[in-house]
């Protein structure tokens, strides 16, 4: 440690190292000493696919259970099994379709929905010098940087891999940073890519959307179903069947927001220990982050509740009232 470190006052308000480390201890110690933050993302890579394996076999699922009610519910038992597997291809199909068009047009789709327009380097040569030195330290590609214009503090990363990244950041954001505080952001930003979060990101909010589509879908459906002409065989199983249905309904679209969102909070984490590993400049980014979170207002008025978890702040007012402030599943 240099001389003199310990002395230097970190940025106003911001906790000493003798503060943090009562709170911290029980928390670092509940991972083996032999565990580096490369580790977890090794381990969250490994995790991601099984995830989105299973938010596809949860869409078969969806698929199977409300195609045969719909179907069980007019034309009786004897449709079960047939609908159930004809929903089970349809709910792939229209998967594995969502799957590759989010993996070519995802990124584009969710720049526009927020509002984000392309920069060039000699709209901001500030930004793009601290983007262009972190992505040297990752050995990255040069990422497209747009700006969204919104007084709100925020930022995000998108792209399908590294060599089609994208990095966007609010013009409110981009004007409350120094320097220092710009390159911790972006430097997070850059970690997300390097992890290939982006594509993890991109991937679950188009099947979690998919999933509330799907669910909302079979609520209009049965709501606007003839009634007069169902058939009253097998009334236990109808009946059993279409109680699946609702609840499987009602649960999917919680089960894929809880995994979406409380899968994004781990990988916020590593993207700040990343955001360190590449400037060297700790408190650089502390100081930025404790800028969001004074923020009182980071709402973005083009976000949604399918890209809201990209974001570095929940954009997204309602949520952050009930969730964010809280260290809860919906954070």
């Amino acid at each position: 440690m240099p001389p003199g470190h310990a002395d230097r006052p970190g940025p106003p308000g911001l906790a000493s190292d003798a503060a943090l480390r009562g709170p911290l201890a029980d928390k670092v110690r509940a991972y083996p000493g032999t565990l580096t933050y490369l580790d977890l993302i090794r381990r969250n890579k490994r995790q991601s696919a099984l995830l989105v394996l299973g938010m596809l076999l949860l869409i078969a699922l969806l698929g199977a259970v409300l195609a045969a009610a719909l179907a069980i519910s007019g034309a009786g038992p004897d449709a079960l099994v047939p609908s159930a597997l004809l929903g089970i291809l349809a709910a792939l199909v229209v998967g594995g379709l969502t799957t590759l068009w989010s993996w070519y047009g995802g990124a584009g789709a969710i720049l526009r929905m927020s509002g984000a327009r392309p920069i060039a380097p000699a709209d901001d040569p500030e930004l793009f010098n601290v983007v262009d030195e972190v992505r040297l330290a990752a050995g990255l590609p040069m990422p497209a940087v747009y700006l969204i214009d919104e007084s709100a503090l925020n930022a995000f990363a998108t792209g399908r891999d590294p060599a089609h990244a994208a990095v966007a950041i609010t013009s409110g954001l981009r004007a409350r940073l120094t320097r220092d505080e710009l390159q911790g952001v972006m430097a997070h930003e850059m970690a997300h890519v390097r992890h290939l979060d982006i594509r993890f990101a991109m991937l679950m909010a188009t099947l979690a959307g998919l999933i509330v589509f799907a669910s909302d879908a079979f609520w209009r459906i049965l709501r606007h179903a003839p009634r007069a002409g169902r058939r009253k065989e097998g009334g236990a199983i109808v009946i059993v069947l279409l109680v699946a249905a609702v609840l499987l309904a009602i649960l999917a679209p919680i089960v894929a927001r809880l995994i979406q969102m409380s899968y994004s909070r781990q990988r916020e984490f590593l993207a700040d220990a990343g955001a360190v590993e590449l400037t060297r400049n700790p408190l650089g980014l502390a100081s930025a982050l404790e800028k969001l979170a004074a923020d009182a207002d980071p709402l973005v008025n083009a976000a949604n509740r399918g890209t809201a978890h990209l974001f570095i702040v929940n954009p997204l007012r309602r949520m952050r009232e009930a969730h964010q402030r809280l260290n809860t599943m919906f954070s």
